[in-house]
Formats: C-alpha cells, sequence, structure tokens
C-alpha cells in the first residue's frame, strides 16, 4: 500500500478529483455496461456473468482448481461453487476430485460448455470492439498495456 502522504495532491479528496477522473470508477462502469450489453445473449444460453466469465476462463486456460477459478473468473469463491454447480448440472463443465489431495477439485470445460461460449463469444467480441469504437489501434494496444501493468501492481 502506499504511504498517503506520498500521494500526489490531486488524489486528496475523491471530490476534488471528480468521479469520472478516478480510474477505478470508469473501470466499474465500463465493465457493468459491457456486461449489460451480453447479458441479453447470456440468458438465451441460460448463462449468468459468473457462468460466462468460469466459461471465458475454461475455454482459454482449461483445467483449474475453484480457488484458481475464482481468481481469474473474478467471482468470489462461494458463488463461483455455486454457477460450478449450475455449469455442470447443465453438462457444460466438469469436475475431477485430486488425486494426490481430495480437497482439490479440478474444474474442465466439456464440449457442451465451449459450444455455449463459442456461441456467445461473437457478441463478446462486437461489445469488445464497441468499446473501442473511434480509438486509434495503437492508442488501444497503449491503453491495454497500461491496464497490465495496473493489473501487475495489484499482485493478482
Amino acid at each position: 500500500m502506499t504511504d498517503q502522504s506520498t500521494m500526489p495532491k490531486m488524489l486528496a479528496r475523491l471530490g476534488e478529483l471528480g468521479l469520472t477522473n478516478f480510474a477505478p470508477y470508469l473501470m466499474n462502469r465500463i465493465m457493468g455496461r459491457y456486461n449489460a450489453a451480453i447479458r441479453a445473449e447470456m440468458a438465451k444460453l441460460g448463462l449468468t456473468t459468473p457462468k460466462m466469465r468460469a466459461l471465458a476462463v475454461l475455454s482459454v486456460m482449461d483445467g483449474l482448481v475453484i480457488g484458481q477459478l475464482a481468481v481469474h473468473a473474478i467471482v468470489e469463491q462461494s458463488t463461483l461453487s455455486r454457477a460450478i454447480d449450475a455449469l455442470e448440472a447443465d453438462g457444460m463443465v466438469r469436475r475431477a476430485a485430486d488425486e494426490a489431495d481430495s480437497r482439490m477439485v479440478w474444474v474442465f470445460i466439456t464440449e457442451v460448455g465451449r459450444t455455449a461460449f463459442d456461441a456467445l463469444w461473437p457478441h463478446m467480441a462486437g461489445t469488445y470492439a464497441d468499446l473501442f469504437a473511434g480509438i486509434d489501434p495503437e492508442e488501444q494496444r497503449a491503453f491495454v498495456a497500461t491496464l497490465q501493468k495496473i493489473h501487475a501492481n495489484t499482485g493478482k
């Protein structure tokens, strides 16, 4: 945590900075709008945001323990466990106990889950493209690089 005495004066009070100049506020607003934009398509597939996030992560990093999946999906572990229960009931994921440690449970995407995610992906990609409408590709790359640095600063 940064020592508050070393913070720039502009960060002294949120009211002085303003919500629209506070990056965490903007990131949350953007993600809220992104999720809202794909919600109808998710619902058609029987998905909620936690289910979609789990499938998205598993489509790239298949075979994670629930704790790892929760971190990558950005979902509280208890919420994710319920989402995994539902995804398993729908045949979209399967669980497997760890052979060396029965307390660990691995989660894998199934073909049904991959098909559902593949059906959702064009809507997710289109909404992602909409976020960057009118933004130069080099500026977009720089923005994503900055987000990656911020992410690294969070230690996750």
